[in-house]
């Protein structure tokens, strides 16, 4: 095994130092070996300063790598593990691929059924492996881009198109919302789907909301987003939650979830646990519930959506993480709000993005030779 070398890390913790060993790429070796590797090298950790070339050309890879979004390295690793794992079995190299194991692979994963979305992001994942490693990158060769081209093109030929989640318009929302009960998870799941409804927010920006983001306006409350998927720059973005004058008031609701909850500082919207069944506890009793302290995850607010979705009647895998910012941003536009309000509304950098989000309805409805011919 290579050599490595012991440099300092910025903890957690501001307080503490971390000193952890970081090796080259470990070429020709195990995929199993490359896949730690990757694991870690995956994860952008700015070293401490200390006034050396070494350490600054080592921050600044870091910085590069943090240019990337933790759901693109989440997907990374998972592809890196699968390719890894399927060249340990084939007694192939993972690094330096050669491209004719590359399509193999990208064919085999699309033989037991993977998306053509999921098919790029294994590409993407060995093509960022051979990046973080310094060497040619073989998912540029004419071979790999072909197979791709071609699992594209037979997969539409199929009929095989992405398929969008629903919007979660008002008139859905509101269904969605009537059964949900006044204890704590209750409270919880009916503040998140306003909240991420007003603000057309995506799951991951719902999940990471704290205290220290809200700011009480007169017109109802204004939440900063740290991070925001439509501000490459990493520049905060400030969205107005309005207040309203009905039982769906997205603030009111917000606040109440705060209050009996007892959350003034963190994370906004965490995990709740059930007390143990037969335990002597009213099940349906807020009090009777324990907090958690830690936020909860993108995943969970999908699940919360698809669970108090399915449990009036819809589909579950009809509605999803873009349901909420869909449902209010097709709202916006029935009602006749200006498109350039809806894109700077969804943090959109173009028309065509927000397209995607837009759920036209009817497609004769309003049609543009409507009555013409």
């Amino acid at each position: 095994m290579d050599d490595g070398e012991t440099w300092l890390l910025q903890a957690p913790d501001p307080d503490l130092e971390t000193t952890i060993v970081l090796r080259p790429a470990p070429l020709n070796h195990p995929p199993a070996l490359i896949r730690a590797w990757f694991d870690d090298a995956a994860d952008a950790v700015v070293p401490l300063h200390d006034g050396t070339l070494a350490t600054a050309r080592r921050a600044a890879d870091a910085y590069a790598r943090q240019a990337k979004a933790e759901n693109t390295r989440r997907a990374y690793r998972a592809g890196v593990r699968a390719w890894c794992d399927w060249c340990d079995i084939h007694y192939l190299k993972a690094l330096p691929a050669q491209p004719e194991d590359i399509v193999a692979f990208l064919a085999h994963e699309r033989g037991r059924g993977c998306s053509v979305t999921t098919i790029q992001l294994r590409s993407a994942a060995i093509r960022y492996l051979h990046h973080l490693a310094g060497v040619a990158l073989p998912t540029q060769h004419a071979r790999v881009t072909e197979t791709i081209a071609g699992i594209r093109r037979a997969a539409g030929l199929a009929g095989e198109h992405p398929r969008k989640k629903a919007a979660a318009t008002l008139a859905v929302l509101t269904r969605i919302l009537a059964p949900i009960s006044d204890d704590l998870v209750g409270l919880r799941d009916r503040a998140l789907l306003l909240i991420g409804f007003a603000g057309a927010l995506r799951r991951s920006e719902l999940a990471a909301i704290r205290v220290e983001h809200l700011e009480p306006r007169a017109g109802g409350l204004q939440l900063t987003l740290p991070r925001s998927k439509g501000a490459r720059t990493g520049a905060s973005v400030a969205i107005a939650i309005p207040a309203g004058a009905t039982a769906l008031c997205p603030v009111k609701a917000l606040y109440r979830w705060l209050e009996v909850a007892g959350i003034r500082e963190g994370a906004v919207f965490r995990r709740v646990w059930q007390p143990p069944a037969g335990g002597g506890h009213d099940q349906t009793s807020a009090r009777s519930q324990i907090l958690g302290s830690q936020a909860i995850d993108p995943r969970t607010v999908v699940r919360i959506i698809q669970m108090r979705s399915e449990a009036v009647g819809f589909d579950p895998g009809v509605l999803g993480g873009h349901s909420l910012k869909r449902g209010a941003l097709t709202e916006g536009m029935e009602r006749g709000v200006h498109p350039t309000r809806l894109k700077q509304h969804g943090r959109h950098k173009s028309y065509a993005v927000l397209d995607e989000y837009l759920e036209m309805g009817d497609p004769f409805e309003s049609h543009p030779m409507q009555g013409i011919l």
